[in-house]
């Protein structure tokens, strides 16, 4: 347990060397999301969890209260994923409801540690063709994922550590993501 502990700190620096891009992904997100685009996330298994958890926080709150926010968790329409599943592959389960739900102007952000898993890499195509900004949260890098995305954050870290360093680098997101729509609408009062 210890040594677990312990490998959490390489997760940690490698988010504060990072902090610039979340940063900057929070704010360009308030924008985005307040101009009516949305945030499509997608992940596999625990990282499935984690961008469920972020459309939570868009579409809730984090810390006060605010409007809620177009945010969708593609893995979290159960229906949804096993018809595309079974009819056009696992492969595919995200391109689909990516080419179905995405619009010019919003944005994809991936959660992977391996940065491998093909469903993710397709979903990035079908973001691109529909002019859709990719992000991407991985474990270290470079991987398919992090060469394919318009920007990403690769923690440097062990599997695990990387995955728990990628739920601080969400709330770190959406703190930047409150402030800036707390700025802007302070801004619209004044």
């Amino acid at each position: 347990m210890t040594d677990h502990l312990r490998a959490v700190a390489p997760a940690i620096e490698s988010l504060l060397q990072n902090v610039g891009t979340l940063a900057g992904w929070g704010v360009e997100m308030a924008e985005r999301l307040m101009a009516g685009q949305r945030l499509l996330a997608a992940g596999n298994g625990g990282s499935a969890a984690e961008a469920q958890h972020l459309t939570a926080e868009l579409v809730g709150r984090f810390d006060g209260d605010r409007e809620p926010f177009s945010a969708i968790s593609l893995h979290a329409e159960s229906s949804a994923v096993t018809a595309i599943a079974n009819d056009y592959g696992f492969d595919r389960m995200f391109a689909r409801q990516v080419t179905a739900h995405g619009r010019r102007g919003d944005i994809l952000l991936l959660l992977s540690t391996s940065g491998k898993s093909p469903n993710l890499l397709h979903a990035v195509d079908a973001a691109r063709a529909a002019g859709v900004t990719t992000w991407a949260l991985t474990a270290a890098g470079p991987n398919p994922l992090t060469e394919c995305v318009d920007d990403f954050v690769a923690i440097d870290a062990q599997s695990a550590n990387a995955q728990e360093g990628h739920l601080i680098a969400l709330h770190a997101i959406c703190r930047a993501f409150d402030a800036e729509v707390h700025r802007r609408r302070q801004e619209e009062q004044r």
